[in-house]
C-alpha cells in the first residue's frame, strides 16, 4: 500500500473529522510505515469549518471584530487558503453560542457575517466559501446584505436594518450600493440540507424551535420570510421560496442567492473541489471515508457518497468505516463504495458506545490493515 486518502465526516457528538483522520492514519502507518497517507478533514459548514479547511489545504486565520447576533461586539474570524480563497463560517459571527442564552431568532442579525465577507473581499479575496450552520438567526440573510451595502426601506421610504421579526416591514430593496468588488467574487455556499425558505419544511418551522422560537414566533417568522421572498421576487427578479437549501441557517441560503448570486453546494463537494481531490487521489491505492451512520440520507450526496462518486471515476476503491449501518443501504455500492464496516463491537446504548468510539475505530482500522497486509493485495 503506497498511497491512501482519508476523507471521513465527523461522527456527530463523538469524534471530529480531524480526530478520525489521525486515528486512521496511525493504524495505517503501523502496518505500512512508508505509505503516503493524505488526510482531508471534512467540514459541514457549521462550527469548525474554517479549521477543517485550513487543516486540509493550509492557509491562515484572520480575526476581525464584528457585530454578534444580538448586536454586541464579538471577535469573528475567517480563513484564507493559499490560493486566496476566503472561508467563512457564519457561526463565527452569528452562531447560537454567541447568543449567550438569549435565544430570540426574531431579534438576531447576520450583520456580522456580512462584515466578515466585506473584510475578505476588501482584502483581495475573489473567491469565497461560506458555511451555513449553527446560526442563532432567522433574518433571511438581510443583515449580511446590509453590511455589504444593500439598502432595505420601509413604507415611509426610510432605510432600516431588518431582523427576522421585522422582515414584514421591508417595502423595497435596493442593491445599487452593494460593495462593487463583491460582484466580481465567486461565492459558494456550503449547504447540506434541502429545506425551502418557508412553509412546513422551511427555515422557521424546522429550525426555529431549536433557536428558541415558540409556536407563535415560528408562524410569525415564517410569514416574514414569505414576505421577504415576495419583495425579492418583485425588486430583484429572483424566486427563492422553493430553492432547495434556501431555508438553511434561518433563510441565509435563500438570501445568499437573492443578494449575491451565490451557488449552493453540498459541503463535501466544496471541500473536495478546494483541495483538488482528483489530483490528490490520482494513483491512490485506497480511499477511506466514514460517518456516524450510513443510511438513506447518505445517498443524498453527503460525505461518504460524495467522496465515493469521485473515487469511482478515478477507479480507486473506497471503504466506508462508520458508526451504524442502517437497513437498505445496498445502493451505496453502485455509487462507488466498495465495502462498509461498522466500528460498533457491542450491543450497547449510544451513550456508552460513544465513550469507546475512538478505541473501537482504532481496532476496526487495525483489523482491516491486518487483513490487507496478510493478503498483500494492496
Amino acid at each position: 500500500m503506497n498511497k491512501v486518502i482519508l476523507v471521513p465526516d465527523s461522527f456527530k457528538g463523538t469524534m471530529s473529522s480531524r480526530e478520525i483522520c489521525e486515528i486512521m492514519k496511525q493504524e495505517i502507518l503501523a502496518f505500512y510505515p512508508k505509505a503516503q497517507v493524505l488526510p482531508i478533514p471534512v467540514a459541514d459548514g457549521g462550527e469548525g469549518t474554517v479549521d477543517s479547511f485550513l487543516a486540509a489545504a493550509g492557509g491562515e486565520k484572520v480575526t476581525v471584530p464584528v457585530t454578534g447576533p444580538h448586536f454586541a461586539p464579538v471577535e469573528g474570524f475567517y480563513g484564507v487558503l493559499p490560493d486566496g480563497t476566503a472561508v467563512i463560517e457564519m457561526a463565527a459571527a452569528a452562531g447560537l453560542p454567541l447568543a449567550g442564552g438569549r435565544n430570540r431568532p426574531d431579534l438576531a442579525t447576520t450583520y456580522g457575517v456580512g462584515q466578515l465577507m466585506a473584510h475578505a473581499v476588501l482584502s483581495g479575496c475573489r473567491k469565497m466559501i461560506v458555511g451555513l450552520g449553527g446560526s442563532a438567526t432567522n433574518d433571511g440573510g438581510v443583515g449580511a446584505a446590509a453590511a455589504l451595502g444593500v439598502v432595505f426601506r420601509n413604507e415611509k421610504g426610510e432605510s432600516f436594518l431588518p431582523t427576522g421579526g421585522t422582515l414584514e416591514q421591508i417595502a423595497a430593496i435596493d442593491t445599487g450600493g452593494m460593495l462593487p468588488a463583491l460582484r466580481e467574487t465567486d461565492l459558494v455556499v456550503m449547504c447540506d440540507i434541502d429545506n425551502p425558505l418557508c412553509g412546513p419544511g422551511g427555515a422557521a418551522a424546522v429550525f426555529g424551535p431549536q433557536k428558541g422560537a415558540d409556536p407563535d414566533m415560528v408562524r410569525r417568522l415564517d410569514r416574514n420570510l414569505a414576505h421577504l421572498a415576495d419583495v425579492v421576487k418583485r425588486d430583484l427578479g429572483k424566486e427563492i421560496s422553493w430553492i432547495p437549501g434556501s431555508g438553511a441557517a434561518g433563510g441565509m441560503g435563500g438570501g445568499m442567492v437573492a443578494f449575491f448570486d451565490a451557488r449552493l453546494q453540498m459541503g463535501i463537494d466544496a471541500v473536495l473541489d478546494t483541495v483538488h481531490f482528483e489530483e490528490l487521489a490520482g494513483g491512490a491505492d485506497l480511499v477511506f471515508s466514514g460517518e456516524g451512520k450510513l443510511d438513506q440520507q447518505s445517498l443524498r450526496g453527503k460525505v461518504v457518497i460524495g467522496a465515493a462518486r469521485r473515487a469511482k471515476k478515478l477507479g480507486v476503491p473506497l471503504i466506508a468505516v462508520v458508526g451504524d449501518i442502517a437497513d437498505d443501504i445496498e445502493a451505496v455500492y453502485g455509487e462507488g463504495v466498495s465495502a462498509v464496516f461498522s466500528i460498533n463491537r457491542a450491543a450497547i446504548p449510544y451513550e456508552q458506545a460513544k465513550e469507546r468510539a475512538r478505541s473501537d475505530l482504532a481496532l476496526t482500522m487495525n483489523n482491516l490493515m491486518r487483513w490487507f497486509s496478510h493478503f498483500g493485495r494492496i
